[in-house]
């Protein structure tokens, strides 16, 4: 299904367009352009691992927006950035590992993302027992079983599962972190020491991803958390915490830092996967830019919540989840979504729109968020302009 992305490219000259009718595969750079996308991740990127990994429902209105029910998983209103990326290379949506219902296909891939996972090893206290080391863990035996299944030589399950060289030639997508540092605010741990340990054992993942035949990572960094209305509810009081854009001055300072590593990591591994291609994407700048300009770019509302509870200035309310009735100070209320989610950059207190979610993605395919950037290319990109329309 095409989208139009006019609105967020009116101020892209021509020279910006023609650069990004172009995409890299050379030396250490990779475009968005892959025969099977393998991803890995928490709740940004989530298409339905934790619900069906541990049994629950989301409610209306989650899934609204396009899916019209909330059982696609995703915890948004509609679409997540993933989902626009792989409609722009022309390939259907990613079915969580452990879908199972309704005869799902893997040809072009698989999604282990699951809401709640940390890079970090989970506690009995976590949302989600996903935690990377794990997603890692049910990649190796999806591919081993895959591998099996594929030399019995049946070809009528053959056509769910992606052939051998899609292993190699594919992208191995990343965006997690966000739940660590949260983590690390709630037990007030120094971030000096936290952030290190967490990236030791994303290295350690990416590492027996390579060993697996892994040549193409896509490394998504984490965005502005201090802008989000759920941390600003929980350690935003003091409006001295605060900068000019309302968001958590303590908050975006640790994403800055673990971003800084975070590069510094990906650089390091461009340098020792000398066969390999490793893409940084700055999606730090990405979501700021879109928070600290959104009224340009046709947003009304950059923090409150379209879906929550308590009105202005952030809508939300850590007692009652969006989509949730309960009984508040002896009233029964709800936390419903707003009017018109295309307004606002905020779904959840957590989690952004759909409409977000496309400026997100839009800006991700121009290169220019990316280390290595597009203007280094020499292959043509020809998905990209069908989603223009002028």
């Amino acid at each position: 299904m095409a989208i139009s992305l006019t609105k967020f490219f009116f101020a892209i000259p021509l020279i910006m367009l023609t650069m990004c009718s172009t995409i890299f595969r050379s030396g250490s750079s990779a475009g968005f352009d892959y025969p099977a996308v393998f991803n890995f991740g928490d709740s940004n990127s989530d298409t339905g691992e934790l619900l069906a990994g541990k049994g629950f429902s989301l409610l209306l209105p989650y899934g609204e927006t396009y899916f019209q029910s909330p059982s696609s998983g995703r915890f948004c209103n509609g679409r997540l950035i993933i989902d626009f990326l792989m409609e722009a290379t022309g390939l259907p949506y990613l079915r969580a590992y452990l879908d199972s219902v309704g005869r799902p296909s893997f040809r072009k891939g698989c999604n282990y993302a699951a809401g709640g996972s940390t890079i970090l090893p989970g506690t009995a206290a976590s949302i989600s027992p996903f935690s990377f080391g794990v997603q890692i863990n049910q990649f190796i035996h999806f591919k081993s079983r895959v591998l099996q299944l594929r030399a019995q030589g049946d070809k009528k399950i053959g056509k769910f599962l992606p052939v051998e060289k899609y292993f190699k030639d594919g992208v191995y997508m990343f965006d997690i972190g966000q739940n660590d540092l949260t983590a690390a605010f709630y037990s007030k741990a120094s971030m000096d020491q936290a952030i290190p340990t967490i990236l030791t054992e994303f290295e350690i993942g990416l590492q027996k991803l390579y060993e697996q035949g892994a040549r193409n990572f896509w490394i998504h960094n984490t965005g502005p958390l201090g802008c989000l209305a759920q941390n600003i509810a929980t350690f935003g009081s003091d409006p001295s915490k605060l900068d000019e854009f309302g968001c958590l001055t303590s908050h975006n300072q640790a994403a800055k830092l673990f971003n800084s590593q975070l590069h510094d990591l990906s650089k390091k591994l461009q340098s020792q996967y000398v066969d390999a291609t490793v893409t940084y994407v700055d999606i730090y700048t990405i979501k700021f830019n879109l928070i600290a300009n959104y009224s340009q770019l046709g947003f009304e509302q950059p923090i409150m919540t379209c879906c929550g509870f308590g009105g202005p200035p952030l809508n939300y309310d850590s007692r009652l989840s969006c989509g949730l009735t309960k009984t508040l100070n002896g009233t029964v209320v709800t936390a419903n979504g707003c009017d018109d989610s295309s307004k606002y950059v905020n779904w959840d207190g957590v989690h952004y729109t759909e409409a977000a979610n496309e400026y997100v993605s839009s800006q991700i395919l121009t290169g220019k968020y990316c280390d290595p950037p597009f203007s280094s290319v020499h292959q043509k990109m020809p998905f990209f302009f069908k989603y223009f329309k002028f």
